[in-house]
C-alpha cells in the first residue's frame, strides 16, 4: 500500500464510519476514536514497510521473464522495478536508485545503440548514482561464453536460464545483507 492508498483508505474509514459514530456519542464515539487510530496505524506500518522494502531492478526484454521475477522477488519483499532495454535501464538505474540490478545479456537492437549487459554495466559504472550496485547477470546463452565475461564486467555473478530462483533469491539477500561496499575511487 503506497501513500495515495492509505490516505484514500483513511479518508474512507472517516467519512463513511466515524462520521456517524461522532455525532451518536458516547460508547460509539470511543469506538470511532479506537478504530480511527488503529487504521492510522496500520496505514502507517505499510506505508513504512513499503518504503524501507530494497528495490531491484530487473531488465530483460522479454515480458514474460521479467513478470517471472517479479512473481519471485515481491513475496520475498523487494520492490521491483521492470526496464526492457539498456536505454531503460539506465534511466531507471538513475532515477530508481536500486540496491541490486538483474541484468538479461541479450537485447534487440535498440534505436542507435546495440545494448547488450557488457554495455549496461560499463555504462552504469560511468553513472555516479549507480557505481557499487551489484549486478547479477542472467543468461540463456552460452554460459562459457558469457560466464568470464559478465564477472570481468563487474557483475557479482552470472546465473544460467533457466534459473534456479531458490539460489537467485539466497545469493540477492546475502548480497543486500552485506554493508555497501563503497566503489573505487
Amino acid at each position: 500500500m503506497d501513500g495515495k492508498d492509505a490516505g484514500k483508505r483513511l479518508k474512507f474509514i472517516h467519512k463513511r464510519l466515524l462520521n456517524p459514530c461522532f455525532r451518536r456519542g458516547g460508547e460509539c464515539r470511543a469506538v470511532a476514536r479506537f478504530l480511527l487510530k488503529m487504521s492510522v496505524i496500520d496505514a502507517v506500518g505499510n506505508l513504512k514497510a513499503t518504503m524501507n522494502r530494497q528495490k531491484i531492478l530487473v531488465v530483460d526484454d522479454d515480458p514474460v521473464i521479467v513478470k517471472a521475477m517479479s512473481m519471485k522477488l515481491a513475496p520475498a519483499g523487494y520492490e521491483v522495478v521492470a526496464a526492457v532495454d539498456g536505454s531503460e535501464a539506465i534511466a531507471a538505474a538513475r532515477k530508481q536508485k536500486p540496491d541490486l540490478i538483474l541484468l538479461d545479456v541479450n537485447f534487440p537492437a535498440d534505436v542507435g545503440v546495440g545494448w547488450d549487459a557488457f554495455k549496461i554495466l560499463a555504462w552504469l559504472q560511468r553513472v555516479d548514482e549507480c557505481k557499487g550496485t551489484p549486478v547479477i547477470v542472467i543468461s540463456g546463452g552460452d554460459a562459457a561464453k558469457f560466464k568470464a565475461r559478465a564477472l570481468q564486467a563487474g557483475a557479482i555473478a552470472y546465473f544460467q536460464k533457466p534459473v534456479n530462483n531458490d539460489e537467485l533469491l539466497a545469493l540477492i539477500k546475502q548480497t543486500l545483507a552485506a554493508p555497501a561496499q563503497s566503489p573505487a575511487s
